[in-house]
């Protein structure tokens, strides 16, 4: 009760609070701006409420009044690091598996983690660390990660591709595999399926994993594919 009526600290918690929010709302902006599930209101919601209850940890230690005929021993951020576990709930829920090999959402993950420490940081009273912290990660992943997979290693300039195709004559196959390697796509996984039906010829299924740095859009790629005589169907993806 002591602590409500200080009114003294209520500006202070005031400026902790909005600048866990405004901090939060980069973070929350970038994933919205990429249409990633756990966006702006998520990562306001995180990064608010890590703060009060760091402040809230930390002004409750300071208050138990001592005694002398017991040591009461309090740890001013012990809420805090229950944020950090707890956290991890919500991170495992961005977490998609999409096949065997793909796994996304691993940034948002982290950035709803990121968006917790945020809250703990500036709670503390780090102001300055937060806000280098939060520019830092934006820099990473707006201005260094793009520049790599632009002007980097071949490896990281790679996409990855999911094609399938249906193919009538199980002979030109090897002629799909030299095409696809003509326009720089290194196959990282292949199967080949056999298709039986009543009503159709057999026919065969061609399943690849595909690494690409083909300038090809996705277009271009699926009208040359389909430009073959042999070729029944063909599905194909550009992962970012």
């Amino acid at each position: 009760m002591n602590w409500i009526l200080h009114e003294t600290i209520y500006p202070e918690v005031l400026i902790k609070i909005l600048l866990a929010l405004t901090l939060s709302l980069i973070i929350g902006v970038e994933r919205e701006i990429k249409k990633k599930p756990i966006g702006l209101k998520t990562s306001a919601v995180i990064a608010t409420f890590s703060c009060l209850l760091t402040i809230v940890s930390m002004e409750a230690a300071y208050l138990v009044p001592a005694r002398n005929d017991i040591n009461v021993t309090m740890d001013p951020l012990r809420l805090a690091a229950q944020i950090v576990s707890g956290i991890g709930f919500l991170g495992a829920g961005a977490i998609l598996r999409r096949d065997n090999d793909n796994i996304t959402g691993l940034t948002t993950a982290a950035m709803i983690w990121g968006a917790a420490s945020i809250g703990i940081a500036v709670g503390a009273g780090f102001y300055v660390e937060a806000a280098i912290a939060v520019l830092g990660v934006m820099f990473v992943i707006e201005v260094f990660a793009p520049a790599l997979a632009k002007f980097g290693p071949k490896r990281l300039r790679s996409n990855e591709a999911v094609l399938t195709i249906i193919l009538l004559d199980k002979s030109k196959i090897n002629e799909v595999i030299s095409y696809l390697k003509s326009e720089n796509m290194i196959i990282e996984n292949f199967r080949i399926q056999q298709i039986v039906s009543k009503d159709f010829p057999v026919r065969h299924g061609l399943h690849f994993r595909l690494d690409t740095v083909s300038q090809k859009t996705t277009t271009q790629l699926y009208i040359e594919l389909t430009s073959f005589p042999f070729i029944e169907s063909i599905d194909i993806e550009i992962l970012p």
